[in-house]
């Protein structure tokens, strides 16, 4: 649990920052080089090499190497895991939400409309 836990902290982490997010976005689409995602991102390759071992260090990435060229790779496994426990979260906090909401209805005033009192006419 507790590998799992620090492995899910690493992985939200790692998304927290736009720019992190931006390049796994473009990974989405397939493998890229360090230089073709700088790119876009207005970086110097050393700022972006620092947000990849980030994402390596969450498992978010995989660097193989293909002679002098190191292409990365999104892995799907990580996402996947942070998703199962945000979706977990999710039905956590329906199931309390719809238990309040039934709580509230049971203390709704009676909604039929309140008697006129007949006042004497003098």
């Amino acid at each position: 649990m507790v590998k799992y836990e620090a492995q899910l902290d690493s992985v939200f982490t790692a998304l927290a920052h736009p720019a992190r997010r931006s390049i796994l976005t473009r990974l989405g689409k397939g493998e890229a080089s360090v230089g073709e995602l700088a790119k876009p991102l207005d970086m110097s390759l050393p700022a972006v090499t620092k947000h990849l071992k980030v994402l390596e260090k969450a498992k978010l990435i995989s660097r193989s190497k293909n002679a002098q060229w190191r292409p990365c790779q999104l892995q799907q496994a990580p996402l996947n895991a942070a998703l199962g426990w945000i979706e977990n979260q999710k039905k956590i906090w329906e199931s309390r939400l719809d238990r309040l909401e039934a709580y509230l209805h049971t203390l709704e005033p009676n909604t039929a409309k309140p008697r006129k009192e007949k006042h004497a006419s003098k």
